[in-house]
């Protein structure tokens, strides 16, 4: 065994009091930082996986919509739903299989991924999305006070034309004259300045209506 003068003995004796006072937190600090260490890559890998099979179960649901197969399309699209909610598809595959059972005519089971959408979606602006088609489907479903329910004002500027555009359309099959055409005029009003040849052709339609209930007043 190695010789130690008086000041190495000191010196370890000092090494070994602290290693006795804090060796088990040491232990413990790097024990939990090699965890969390292997718990996020697990993690990443999870949500790559995720991703993955979403992707693929999504390329499944865009088949069956190109071939208007509202049956493969709600299961494609329930899936996406039920297994898959954190990720981007899901939030897309509600829109489309909703486009998909609408253009067949079965509005009902076009409720169900455009509610759960408008309320659940990940993203923000498709939430607003998803209530303006939920609203227009109502709205062809002759359930205005519902439709109305969904057109509260939106965060999402560039819908407010639309959100009121669909509003006086369905003030109007209520017979509420006046109240459509504020909402037609509130169209014009907010799209007077566009360069945007889309939003330019739903002000003219706005202002043909508007003209229709008596113009502005």
């Amino acid at each position: 065994m190695a010789a130690f003068d008086l000041e190495e003995q000191e010196q370890i004796s000092q090494i070994k009091g602290w290693w006795e006072q804090f060796g088990t937190l040491v232990t413990g600090a790097a024990v939990a930082a090699a965890l969390a260490s292997v718990g996020w890559q697990g993690w990443q890998w999870y949500q790559g996986k995720q991703t993955a099979e979403a992707s693929a179960l999504y390329a499944v649901l865009q088949k069956a919509a190109s071939e208007k197969n509202t049956q493969k399309s709600r299961e494609a699209a329930g899936a996406l739903i039920e297994k898959y909610n954190g990720t981007a598809y899901a939030d897309m595959a509600a829109l489309l299989s909703a486009k998909v059972q609408a253009e067949a005519g079965d509005l009902k089971n076009a409720r169900v991924p455009l509610a759960w959408a408008a309320t659940k979606a990940s993203d923000p602006a498709l939430r607003e999305l998803a209530r303006l088609r939920l609203a227009t489907v109502m709205f062809d479903d002759k359930a205005y006070d519902e439709a109305l329910a969904q057109l509260q004002a939106p965060t999402d500027e560039s819908l407010v034309a639309r959100f009121a555009d669909l509003k006086g359309d369905i003030l109007l099959a209520q017979g509420k004259r006046e109240e459509a055409r504020a909402a037609y005029k509130a169209v014009v009003t907010a799209l007077e300045t566009t360069t945007k040849s889309e939003s330019a052709a739903l002000r003219e339609i706005a202002q043909a209506k508007l003209d229709a209930v008596g113009g502005a007043q």
